[in-house]
């Protein structure tokens, strides 16, 4: 579960901006049964959702992908570099001293019921700091607090960690916890195995998830719940078949493409292979059949890629991780959710999170949008609804509706409306299009 996300001095984020799923106490008689996780023995509430809006090249995007960053270099900092290699963070550039900067990340979540509060700082040629604490009950313990090539570790922690620090095992380009997680530290594990369950995907690039939902399809269970889900959704479609391609014709199909010495080389390769792998290819999709009295004939079988739609391609690819999700309590963040979806269908995909039935794991979904009919749609509490903005000087911040007095924005009123029109800012200035001159030749002519 999430709790807190925090990022300073990546891409357009050049302040520190913190995205919290902390539930407000001005917000607690809104949704409170359906869209807030209740620990008691924390005394903690947390929200299983939140939606980012905001004008183009706001940030939107950047949150997303500063998340995705923390997450990849977390788990493969120790395996896909090697001493002196440079680490491809990306500071906030439009400042001279902020491009020469440390970037700084940092969550706050629970696992197996226990707090962990986890960041680090790194620039491109080294890790500057590095923190992990831990809260099992009320107090929270400094794990290890790491400066440069210096590690502090608590006095009672029997870590791996101080073990490979003492023989020289931690690089100045790698963090800590990546290598002890690779010597089976448990707590360390324990981190690597959140940032696992932490699912970020582009919704505008559904190919880079398909595959996953795929997989899925084989599994004869778990193709009738992406049936149901497609069905729920209005997409009448009955069933759903692999189809597979063997490595010796998709090698033909690319060969026609390349030089005849490529092409030769490469056939030769797959001919060496003692047998034929089979890869996905496609799914096909049932559809029933019907003659001219509307009487069920038989079946016709689309391709997936080339008879359907962009919307149920996208929204197929999607059910895998939405029910993955919700199945094992992760937390799901989609950059774009909205786009090629009907506004209706992103409704139910949030409600789907938003309810004890449907998510009795209290998995959490995060996502970005510009469709503003969910402000309206009664789905979200002012403390779910955050916002990005731009200032003159190209730098963005985060802020949420909660973020507010109950003065200037009060529960119930029309988000959606006052948005559109700048109440809460966060969306572009477009006053410069009524200044515009744009002639054509021709026009300028026929003056």
């Amino acid at each position: 579960m999430l709790i807190q996300f925090s990022v300073k001095n990546f891409k357009t984020f050049k302040e520190k901006a913190t995205l919290s799923m902390v539930a407000s106490n001005y917000d607690s008689d809104v949704r409170e049964e359906d869209n807030v996780i209740q620990n008691k023995d924390r005394k903690l509430r947390t929200l299983k959702s939140a939606v980012i809006y905001g004008a183009n090249a706001s940030g939107k995007s950047k949150l997303h992908e500063a998340l995705a960053f923390m997450k990849r270099f977390v788990i493969t900092s120790s395996q896909n570099s090697q001493i002196g290699d440079p680490i491809g963070v990306d500071p906030f550039r439009l400042n001279i001293e902020t491009e020469v900067s440390p970037s700084e990340f940092e969550v706050l979540f629970f696992f197996d019921n226990v707090r962990y509060r986890y960041g680090f700082e790194i620039d491109k040629k080294q890790v500057v700091a590095e923190w992990l604490f831990q809260k099992p009950k009320t107090k929270e313990i400094e794990l290890f607090y790491r400066e440069y090539q210096d590690i502090d570790f608590h006095s009672t922690l029997r870590s791996k960690g101080r073990f490979l620090h003492k023989e020289g095992a931690i690089r100045n380009n790698v963090l800590l916890l990546s290598v002890t997680a690779q010597f089976n530290d448990e707590i360390s594990s324990n981190v690597i195995s959140w940032f696992k369950g932490l699912r970020t995907i582009s919704g505008l690039r559904p190919e880079g998830y398909e595959a996953f939902t795929m997989h899925k399809v084989d599994d004869p269970e778990y193709k009738q719940k992406i049936l149901q889900l497609l069905n729920a959704a209005d997409i009448s479609i009955d069933d759903l078949q692999l189809q597979m391609q063997s490595l010796n014709d998709i090698s033909k199909e690319l060969s026609k493409e390349l030089p005849i010495e490529l092409r030769e080389k490469l056939l030769e390769e797959v001919a060496e292979e003692e047998e034929d792998p089979q890869f996905m290819s496609d799914v096909l999709t049932t559809h029933k059949k019907y003659d001219s009295n509307s009487k069920h004939v038989g079946i016709a079988t689309f391709s997936m890629q080339d008879d359907e739609s962009s919307g149920t391609h996208k929204f197929f690819a999607l059910t895998g991780p939405i029910l993955d999700t919700l199945e094992r309590g992760y937390i799901l963040l989609v950059d774009e959710l909205d786009s090629k979806l009907h506004p209706n269908l992103v409704c139910r995909i949030v409600a789907l999170f938003n309810s004890k039935e449907s998510n009795p794991k209290n998995a959490q979904l995060i996502f970005n949008t510009h469709d503003t009919n969910l402000l309206s749609s009664g789905l979200f509490r002012r403390d779910q609804i955050w916002f990005t903005e731009k200032d003159k000087l190209g730098a963005a911040k985060l802020f949420s509706l909660g973020d507010f007095s109950s003065k200037e924005v009060r529960k119930n009123e029309a988000f959606e409306d006052n948005y559109i029109r700048g109440k809460y800012g966060a969306v572009p200035y477009l006053g410069f299009f009524d200044e515009l001159s744009i002639a054509t030749a021709d026009h300028e002519n026929e003056k």
